[in-house]
Parts: C-alpha cells; sequence; structure tokens
C-alpha cells in the first residue's frame, strides 16, 4: 500500500477550503483517508496554513510521500527541506551556420 499526504478539497463553490490528509494513493481525492493532519485556506492573506507538526514527522518517517502541492505547504511550514530545482539541460553549445 502506497501512503501518500495529500489535499482533500472543501468548501462551496469559488471558496476552496483544502484538508491535508493521509491517505491510500489508490483512494479518490474527497474519498476516505486515514487521518487527518491539518487544514489549508489559500483564500486568506497570507494563505492558512494549520498542521499538526508531530504527526505529520511521524508519517515521514514511515515512508509517506506528499504530493508536490502537499510538499510545497510542508516547506513552507518548515518540516522538509526546499528539492533542489529540476531545470532542463539545455545546449550551451550555439549552432553554427
Amino acid at each position: 500500500m502506497s501512503v501518500k499526504i495529500r489535499l482533500t478539497r472543501l468548501g462551496d463553490k469559488k471558496t476552496p477550503y483544502y484538508r491535508v490528509v493521509v491517505t491510500d494513493s489508490r483512494k479518490a481525492r474527497d474519498g476516505e483517508y486515514i487521518e487527518k493532519l491539518g487544514t489549508f485556506n489559500p483564500l486568506t492573506e497570507p494563505a492558512e496554513i494549520v498542521l499538526d507538526e508531530e504527526r505529520t514527522k511521524v508519517w515521514l518517517a514511515n515512508g509517506a510521500q506528499p504530493t508536490e502541492t502537499a510538499r510545497t505547504l510542508l516547506v513552507k511550514k518548515g518540516l522538509l527541506e526546499q528539492a533542489k530545482s529540476r531545470a532542463p539541460k539545455t545546449d550551451t553549445k550555439k549552432k553554427q551556420k
């Protein structure tokens, strides 16, 4: 079973509100989850991120993989280090005509 840390969407139309949850990767986005870790409100300025840091660290230590969006939230809260950028390789040699 592959365990993910990801967001589930709550809230009305055009007023999103998210829960940060631990779930089986095969479950639906808003389906059943194992544990709720916190919430994320993108409409406030600045965006409000509330996480249970101890439980999040436990799940990360046990091998739960955060999605890209969840990873950015964890980096902002200081629970993960920012991943090195994966910039595409460019050819430094200029073509001669």
